[in-house]
């Protein structure tokens, strides 16, 4: 008989007393992936988060993001200090709240959100990153001052930009801004989506004297979802509402601050928010996590449907979260750095931790029944693509959903060839995968792992281990471990072979709008590497870089559908998210280039035209790989009106300059939003 309750799931992190063998370090104190025992330590399930409140109509949470420690690394090892979300009203030591195992409700990642078609969910988000006497806790990372960020001390007039400097600035230490995004959600409203300018900081009672204590855009989305909701946003908290008016889909919520979210998101702050019901939802038969927390599953019934948050982390010697402090991490570039030259003193354009990390525990195992699962994966990486693969001939896996939902039917994973090998899910940053993975016919006794088979490296597509070295298969080659033991019962969950799944009908027509991914090299002399990722538009198929502050490009009219021709002109494959809708990938194409494998300008699409992966075709996505040399065709239709951006998924880029905001409504509410921003200094188109 197996039982677990949400109890026994939280607490088996701390379970077991393991030797911890030498340390290794590798420079900076960082932590030898190799002295960390891999498969120690349970894999923890997230239950649900709490409500504060179900009314037959609405779901209201009361969430706060807070700082805590927590046993990511094997028992033995020293906790990590990390942050995550939980219930505000949920006080513990240093009014940090209670961690999961000392039975409370914060983890990392955080306990996912259930929530049900047609029932809209309201959440106050609350920023409470500061310590019991009510002082703001200052980063646990280092924050790079010379990007375009949220910019606190440039208070009202500096705050939303890139600050000057005459001599190179340390990293800031003040309070932390925090906005969340709830990732894949169609049809919120843009007070309400985590527009990156809307940060707030903590009710802190230590804020600097001249601070901005708000992002640009939150008084003018504090006043519309007054206007909307009747609710009030406060110090330190703003209140969303999703109307969870779209298909039945795995997305996830986590912070989204300009020029911040790679350090915000990589300090722990993120979790699932499970959408069900509806025509276009499915009773597969799979057990979850009770949603009334700490009952648990029906006694005797195992767990078999599972949220895998996938991520790479890198540690000190003392536990804590390791992330580059220099730019000399990156490329050896030790200056000088601004204002001496265009190169930020901390930003790396990429960043690839030494460790993997799944649902808070560093290469945890799981067991299994010999029985069908329902895993529901993320890529939260910050920069690593994933090729993933359950490493047992006898394992059968099927995908039946992404970011958008229900796939038109289940695809036979071991069927299928993907990036050089048979039986892989490929996952771009921010994508997800759903999936049932048959144990059954896996003798009693097996244990076997689910590897990595991408690149410790940016990607670019090809075949693995021919185009791009593989993940070192003794650490990020590795992600958890599964045993398997006798079924405790039938399995009457849903077979795969048969399983029909909800009709998707195809999206049709739409203008062209083409745009650009850019990357701007150093024009210091000397230095030859990037100094920032971008966004641009493409004028007579000639690209046109644009920054976070250039005025709108991108302004689709009301219920218009548009076909977007991303031209990638870089040599990485770039996760593009698009906020607000779900789009259907139309088709790639090469792209002709030079001698030196350069992309020739003015763009020559050339060659055939490429349909979707398996797993695209014909679903609705809400992020898709555009690969180098190629131009990547989505189709998306915009209903609902709004101020939204569109970026690349690669945190580390999306912080500097590769992301822009666009905006759905053409001509018609386009004067309110003009009046506001020229209030600011600034304008939007």
């Amino acid at each position: 008989m197996f039982k677990r309750t949400a109890a026994v799931i939280l607490s088996a992190v701390m379970a077991g007393l393991v030797a911890v063998p030498a340390i290794l370090s590798a420079g900076q104190d960082i932590l030898d992936p190799m002295a960390i025992p891999m498969y120690v330590s349970p894999l923890v399930i997230p239950p649900a988060m709490p409500a504060r409140a179900k009314a037959r109509f609405l779901d209201y949470y009361e969430i706060a993001i807070r700082q805590f420690q927590q046993q990511i690394l094997p028992p033995g090892f020293a906790p990590t200090t990390v942050w995550s979300y939980g219930p505000a009203w949920e006080s513990g030591p240093d009014n940090q709240g209670l961690h999961a195992t000392a039975g409370g409700h914060y983890f990392y990642p955080a306990f996912s959100i259930e929530a049900r078609i047609q029932k809209p969910v309201r959440v106050k988000w609350v920023n409470e990153l500061k310590d019991g006497n009510g002082k703001f806790r200052p980063h646990i990372l280092s924050v790079d001052q010379t990007l375009h960020w949220a910019n606190p001390p440039g208070g009202e007039m500096g705050r939303d930009m890139r600050p000057t400097f005459t001599e190179t600035p340390g990293p800031y230490t003040g309070p932390v801004p925090m906005v969340t995004h709830l990732h894949g959600a169609v049809g919120v409203g843009d007070e309400s989506d985590g527009y990156a300018e809307s940060w707030y900081l903590p009710a802190a009672n230590d804020i600097p004297s001249g601070y901005a204590t708000e992002g640009t855009w939150r008084p003018f989305f504090a006043a519309k979802a007054r206007a909307k909701f009747r609710t009030v946003w406060g110090n330190g908290y703003s209140i969303f509402q999703y109307p969870n008016e779209q298909r039945a889909a795995t997305l996830w919520y986590h912070d989204h601050t300009v020029g911040m979210t790679r350090l915000n998101v990589y300090a722990g702050p993120a979790g699932f928010y499970l959408l069900r019901g509806g025509n276009e939802d499915r009773d597969l038969g799979f057990n979850r996590p009770s949603e009334v927390l700490g009952v648990g599953v029906i006694p005797s019934q195992v767990i078999t449907e599972i949220p895998l948050a996938i991520q790479d982390r890198t540690f000190r010697t003392d536990g804590s979260l390791f992330f580059p402090d220099s730019r000399a991490y990156f490329d050896g570039i030790t200056g000088p750095y601004v204002p001496n030259s265009d190169l930020s003193p901390i930003w790396n354009p990429e960043f690839f931790g030494n460790a993997m990390v799944v649902n808070g525990q560093t290469w945890p195992y799981m067991m299994v029944e010999k029985r069908r699962y329902r895993f529901r994966l993320l890529n939260g990486c910050n920069a690593r693509v994933l090729i993933l693969k359950f490493n047992h001939p006898a394992v059968r896996v099927w995908q039946i959903g992404n970011e958008g939902g229900f796939l038109p039917a289940p695809l036979d994973v071991g069927g299928f060839h993907a990036a050089g090998l048979d039986g892989v899910i490929l996952l771009g940053l921010a994508e997800r995968a759903d999936l049932i993975v048959d144990f059954s016919a896996v003798p009693v006794g097996t244990s076997f792992e689910l590897l990595n088979l991408g690149p410790d490296e940016p990607f670019g597509g090809g075949d693995a281990g021919v185009d791009f070295p593989m993940a070192n298969p003794l650490t990020t080659g590795q992600v958890m471990r599964f045993r398997v033991f006798a079924a405790s019962g039938p399995d009457m969950s849903a077979r795969p072979e048969t399983l029909r799944l909800p009709a998707i009908p195809p999206m049709k027509g739409g203008i062209v709008k083409p745009v650009a991914l850019l990357e701007a090299a150093s024009e210091f002399p000397g230095f030859d590497g990037p100094r920032e990722a971008q966004l641009g538009t493409m004028r007579n198929l000639t690209p046109e870089a644009k920054l976070w502050q250039d005025p709108i490009t991108e302004n689709p009219r009301l219920g218009e559908s548009v076909v977007f021709e991303i031209y990638n002109f870089t040599e990485d494959a770039h996760p593009i998210h698009i906020h607000e809708v779900h789009f259907q990938v139309v088709s790639r194409q090469d792209l002709a280039t030079d001698g030196l494998g350069a992309v020739l300008v003015p763009a020559q699409p050339t060659g055939e035209i490429e349909e979707p992966e398996a797993w695209e075709n014909g679903s609705y996505k809400d992020t898709v790989l555009a690969y180098p040399r190629q131009v990547t065709r989505v189709r998306a239709k915009f209903m609902h009106p709004g101020l939204f951006v569109w970026h690349c998924h690669i945190i580390d880029h999306e912080d500097n300059e590769m992301m822009r905001p666009f905006f759905i409504g053409g001509n018609m509410i386009k004067l309110p939003y003009n009046i506001f921003i020229r209030k600011q200094g600034r304008r939007l188109f």
